[in-house]
């Protein structure tokens, strides 16, 4: 047979089946709770490598500690500053020096990482280059950690002011989610969090979003402890989140629509932190200015009604989220932060705007003009929600 033809010419192909345990769990942390112990090894000699949030040590590394001393697993805790301005290489490195100096075995020792959102994502980063990949669980201890980091595979660092320009996809063996840690935290987080929660409803679900226009300022008062609605609106935020996620983990198809709220806001919520005389965004701020801006838009071209808008941005208002931010006032930084993301989804704007509470399309031909449209619709937005409060 003359096989000179395929000489020097091969495919390789291969698949790599993803599943992943996103559990809620509530009290993890107590002896009787054992889903911490269901990967890796336990008995005598076990050990885990633990990265937490120094910011939450005060209030849950005693009982960390005495939970794993009780199931004789030997610990080793890394106490990390972590802000978005950490969120870059150095602290990265630091976590692959301290899982060679420990001596993490590549299969039995999962790392755990215990934190928000910004450790989330530089651990999973760590765990997925140490020895091209070692196993890791995730424990979000923040709003946006539970409803955002908690599901997808993506990781990543700041790098050069641009939010998450390295990373990688790298799943966790699983994702443990106890809501009893919102209570430790200030009641901006807690905003910030509902900011992303507010995304998806505005986005996918309108039984959602009617849960945050009618609870959301009790769940900022409550930190979700005593509120009614507060464990259904983390399982309809966590099962939008999995839908529109889990079949496009790798992000092969670019027109997500979770992507809403964040076409402007990663440049700008970057820029305002990065420069003084700006009033810094926290990321679910940041998000929700872009929803905002992104609904006016679809206002403007008469697919999204004008009551629908002020009711997004009334709920928004009453969560204790911006709704205007000087940087959304300045019309060549809203363009370049547009042209920067359109980089991202290779070239086409993609941008996701709603066309009803839970409903989207995408559009691809905004303009320079129109984003200055835009502008004055949020300025006028904002002196009749104004009116609201006096």
């Amino acid at each position: 047979m003359d096989t000179s033809s395929n000489i020097g010419s091969w495919v390789i192909e291969a698949q790599l089946p993803i599943r992943f345990k996103v559990k809620n769990s509530p009290n993890l942390f107590s002896d009787e709770n054992t889903d911490l112990l269901e990967f890796g090894g336990t008995g005598d000699k076990s050990r885990r490598l633990i990265v937490i949030d120094q910011n939450i040590c005060q209030h849950y590394l005693k009982g960390i500690t005495h939970y794993f001393d009780t199931h004789k697993i030997e610990i080793h805790v890394i106490a990390i500053e972590v802000t978005e301005a950490r969120k870059n290489l150095d602290s990265l490195l630091l976590i692959l020096g301290e899982m060679e100096a420990f001596g993490l075995l590549r299969r039995s020792e999962p790392l755990i990482a215990i934190g928000g959102g910004v450790l989330l994502d530089f651990v999973g980063m760590a765990a997925g280059l140490y020895r091209r990949g070692v196993p890791y669980i995730r424990v979000p201890t923040t709003l946006v950690g539970l409803v955002d980091a908690s599901i997808g595979v993506k990781t990543g660092i700041n790098y050069e002011n641009r939010r998450n320009r390295l990373g990688s996809y790298y799943p966790p063996l699983a994702v443990y989610l106890d809501k009893a840690f919102l209570i430790t935290l200030a009641p901006m987080e807690i905003s910030s969090g509902l900011g992303e929660i507010l995304k998806i409803a505005v986005i996918k679900d309108p039984q959602l979003f009617n849960l945050l226009e009618v609870h959301g300022k009790a769940l900022v008062e409550s930190k979700f402890s005593d509120c009614d609605v507060a464990d259904d609106v983390i399982n309809l935020a966590v099962q939008g989140m999995k839908e529109e996620l889990e079949n496009n983990l790798w992000e092969t198809d670019l027109k997500r629509k979770v992507d809403f709220g964040h076409s402007f806001s990663p440049i700008i919520e970057m820029r305002s932190i990065d420069e003084n005389r700006y009033r810094p965004l926290t990321h679910g701020q940041a998000v929700t200015l872009d929803v905002i801006f992104s609904s006016i838009i679809s206002c403007q071209r008469k697919l999204l009604p004008k009551q629908d808008l002020y009711r997004i941005a009334l709920t928004a208002k009453r969560m204790d989220l911006p709704t205007d931010h000087e940087l959304f006032h300045e019309p060549l930084l809203i363009l370049e932060a547009l042209l920067d993301t359109m980089k991202h989804r290779n070239g086409s704007q993609n941008l996701p705007i709603p066309d009803a509470i839970g409903s989207a399309v995408f559009i691809n031909d905004l303009t320079l003009g129109q984003i200055k449209l835009g502008i004055s619709e949020l300025t006028l937005l904002n002196e009749q929600l104004n009116m609201e409060y006096r």
